[in-house]
């Protein structure tokens, strides 16, 4: 497995050894020990999978409490996937880093706990699929605005991005629940 990190450090794009031949191919989309090789070293307890359709946009999402760490792929389709550092103890809190990730690409993007995520699909539709290190508490569940000119995501948008009423009302990053 190729690991690359991304401009912000502990985000990291993995890139897995795919086998193909005239057949198809083959690749371990998740093997635990390579993954603490590459220093991914965390146990995930649960799996989502979500299907978007063009100019979708999910996201930026954290929990303020019981902080996600993310093992993201795409299976079809591709995204523009975006993480941003909500720690206030970090040199880059509210820096961000994207990258394309596409069923094609078959690259991965681990997003550690500290982070928001998000993604906009930029093909006729996307399925995304996702491991957490903890499990979904809506009562914990926070957006930070995915437009906020403080963070200058350059989300690579022909229009109005389609997005949940809970991200339309996300919180700027001068406003938003952040990490130590």
């Amino acid at each position: 497995m190729k690991v690359t990190p991304t401009e912000l450090p502990e985000v990291l794009l993995l890139e897995p050894k795919v086998f193909g031949d005239e057949r198809g191919f083959f690749f371990e989309s998740y093997n635990r020990r390579a993954l603490a090789e590459a220093g991914v070293d965390v146990e995930f307890v649960q799996d989502n999978h979500s299907r978007s359709a063009r100019g979708v946009l999910r996201g930026l999402h954290y929990q303020i409490e019981h902080a996600q760490g993310k093992l993201v792929r795409v299976t079809e389709g591709e995204v523009f996937d975006v993480a941003v550092d909500l720690r206030r103890s970090s040199p880059r809190f509210g820096r961000w880093s994207a990258v394309l990730l596409s069923a094609e690409n078959r690259r991965m993007l681990w997003i550690p706990p500290g982070f928001a995520h998000g993604f906009l699909v930029v093909s006729d539709a996307a399925e995304f699929l996702y491991k957490t290190t903890d499990y979904w508490y809506p009562q914990h569940e926070r957006s930070l605005l995915w437009s906020d000119p403080v963070l200058g995501i350059r989300w690579p948008l022909s229009g109005v991005p389609l997005v949940a009423p809970k991200d339309a009302a996300g919180r700027t990053l001068a406003q938003a629940d952040a990490y130590p």
